[in-house]
């Protein structure tokens, strides 16, 4: 009887594997498969993240303790809001815990953000717009934030080192909004995709914070060329 059991699920998850992946090409029938084999994945929808890259962010907060209660965050490229959700959770800015100080975090993305209790979106706004940036200084406390988080990044044309120099303009227009938001001291994580310009990032992100490091956490896939810079101690560039 066991073993019927057993072999009913099987067959009931292969007709499901099967009805994904009917009408895709080659290449989406690929990213179904690997999707349903990654455990971040799984463990998303068991823990109730918006995706698996949740599990990045709380992979390098439980090592470097970005986040902290009562801190101020800015998060760009929010959607769908997997890490707003973390650091929803981290600085305690839906005030679940009572008995620490509740933060802010605000979410930007060109795309919608569905509701999250404890963060406040700016969808459909460009966080290189100064108009956003006015928005986020008459949001935040004071107007400043303590942390800048990016995982943001261009739509893929599928030609390598031109989606990562995007992604590097991208990543130096955050040097620009830290300028403007950004408490000294403070701190700037931001993905990047590894390329000829990344030392260039790196250059400019040193020239205005104390610290700087590459990560590249266990849950970024390993045949990828994602990195992060992990960028510390925020001093304001003198005028």
């Amino acid at each position: 009887m066991w073993i019927f059991c057993v072999q009913r699920r099987c067959f009931h998850c292969s007709l499901s594997v099967m009805k994904k992946l009917k009408g895709k090409t080659a290449t989406e029938q690929r990213w179904v498969l690997r999707q349903l084999k990654d455990p971040y994945v799984k463990a998303s929808h068991a823990q109730n993240f918006r995706c698996r890259s949740a599990f990045k962010l709380l992979e390098i907060d439980d090592k470097f303790g970005l986040l902290q209660p009562g801190y101020s965050v800015v998060d760009c490229g929010a959607a769908p809001g997997a890490w707003s959700q973390v650091a929803v959770q981290r600085i305690n800015s839906a005030g679940t815990d009572q008995g620490s100080p509740r933060g802010t975090v605000i979410g930007i993305d060109l795309l919608n953000i569905p509701p999250l209790d404890g963060a406040h979106f700016l969808s459909n706004h460009d966080v290189t717009d100064p108009a956003t940036h006015g928005k986020l200084q008459e949001l935040l406390p004071q107007g400043q934030a303590h942390v800048i988080l990016s995982d943001m990044a261009p739509n893929a044309s599928g030609f390598r080192d031109m989606d990562h120099e995007k992604l590097i303009t991208m990543c130096l227009s955050l040097i620009d909004l830290a300028e403007k938001i950004l408490l000294p001291r403070g701190s700037l994580l931001c993905k990047y995709w590894d390329g000829v310009f990344s030392h260039h990032l790196q250059e400019k992100l040193s020239s205005v914070f104390s610290s700087v490091r590459t990560i590249k956490p266990d849950a970024s896939r390993k045949d990828s060329a994602e990195r992060y810079f992990l960028a510390r101690m925020y001093r304001k560039p003198s005028k």
